[in-house]
C-alpha cells in the first residue's frame, strides 16, 4: 500500500515562509470535520521554519530548518492519548480527531520535536494533518509542497520498500532518530543545519600591492584523513561546510604557483572565519 511521505531539503529553503502561510490560508478560519478544527489567527506554526546563524564576520551563514508533525510510524501522541483521539491511519497519515482530543492538554507535551500546539479559544491540541481533507480528494501535492518556489517541499506518495530505497539513494535523514518515532518525514542536506564551516581569506603580494588570491588550491585535513578541497573564489574567499564542531584539530594546506606553500591549524569550536590568511611569494632561486 503506498504511503504518504514529505521530503524537506534543507539547502533549498531560504525562508520565504510560504508553506507555514499556505498552512494559515487553509486552516485560519475554516474547520474540517474529522480532521481539524479551525486553526487560530495567531500562535500556531504547524510548520515552524527554525533558523540557525553560524559564523563570525566577515563570513557569516543562516540556515532554516522547516519542522512540522513528523506523522510517526511510533507515534509518542497516542501512548496514553484517550481512546480515538489521535489515530494512525494506513495511509501514513496521524490526525487528531477534533472531537475526541478537546480538554486534553497534556497531548501537547508527548510530542518530541515540540509540534502539538493547544488551541485555547477550543480547549484543543491541534498539529498538522497533512492535508489529509485533501489528499483524500485526490490532491497529490500539499498546500505546503505546491506554493515552495525553490521545490525544498515534495510530497511523496509511495510504497513503504520504495520509500526506503529513496533514503538509502539519497542518504535521507529524519529528525532525532534516536527517539525511536520512525518518522514519515525525510530530510535531505540536514547537515546544512546542524553541522558547521570553517572558511578564511587569501591575500598575498602580486605587482607590489596586496591583493585577493583567486584560484589558489586548498586541502582539509583532519589528521591523516583528507576531508574535502576547494579553491578561492576571487574575493580569495574559501570555506568548508559540514564540519563537526567538537573541538577537534583540523589543518589547511594551501598552494598556489606564485607563493609558497602554507598550513595552518586550528580547533573547531564553532563555525568560525580564520581571518586574512597571508601567502609568501617563493624565494627566488640563485643564480
Amino acid at each position: 500500500m503506498k504511503k504518504w511521505n514529505l521530503l524537506i531539503d534543507v539547502a533549498k529553503c531560504f525562508n520565504c515562509n510560504n508553506c507555514a502561510l499556505a498552512v494559515h490560508d487553509e486552516y485560519c478560519g475554516n474547520s474540517f470535520p474529522g480532521y481539524a478544527e479551525e486553526m487560530p489567527r495567531q500562535g500556531h506554526r504547524w510548520i515552524e521554519i527554525r533558523q540557525r546563524e553560524q559564523g563570525e564576520y566577515p563570513m557569516v551563514e543562516v540556515a532554516y530548518l522547516p519542522v512540522t508533525c513528523n506523522h510517526c510510524d511510533e507515534p509518542s501522541c497516542m501512548k496514553g492519548a484517550p481512546e480515538g483521539a489521535i489515530s494512525k491511519r494506513a495511509d501514513g497519515i496521524v490526525i487528531f480527531d477534533p472531537v475526541r482530543s478537546k480538554g486534553h492538554p497534556e497531548l501537547v507535551k508527548s510530542c518530541p520535536y515540540g509540534m502539538i500546539w493547544w488551541n485555547e479559544e477550543k480547549q484543543l491540541p491541534q498539529t498538522w494533518p497533512f492535508d489529509a481533507h485533501l489528499l483524500d480528494k485526490g490532491w497529490t501535492q500539499t498546500r505546503a509542497s505546491q506554493v515552495c518556489p525553490t521545490n525544498a517541499f515534495q510530497t511523496l506518495h509511495l510504497e513503504d520498500e520504495e520509500m526506503q530505497r529513496m533514503v538509502r539513494d539519497e542518504k535521507l535523514e529524519v529528525l532525532h532518530p534516536e527517539f525511536g518515532n520512525k518518522p514519515r518525514v525525510y530530510y535531505k542536506n540536514l547537515d546544512s543545519y546542524f553541522k558547521s564551516f570553517v572558511g578564511g581569506t587569501l591575500e598575498g603580494m602580486l605587482n607590489g600591492a596586496i591583493e585577493c588570491i583567486a584560484d589558489a588550491h586548498i586541502v582539509l585535513w583532519k589528521g591523516t584523513q583528507k576531508l574535502a578541497e576547494t579553491v578561492s573564489d576571487t574575493y580569495g574567499d574559501f570555506r568548508f561546510r559540514r564540519l563537526d564542531a567538537d573541538g577537534a584539530s583540523y589543518r589547511i594546506e594551501v598552494s598556489d604557483p606564485r607563493f609558497s606553500s602554507k598550513t595552518l591549524e586550528f580547533a573547531l569550536k564553532k563555525s568560525c572565519h580564520l581571518g586574512a590568511i597571508a601567502l609568501e611569494p617563493k624565494a627566488a632561486k640563485a643564480a
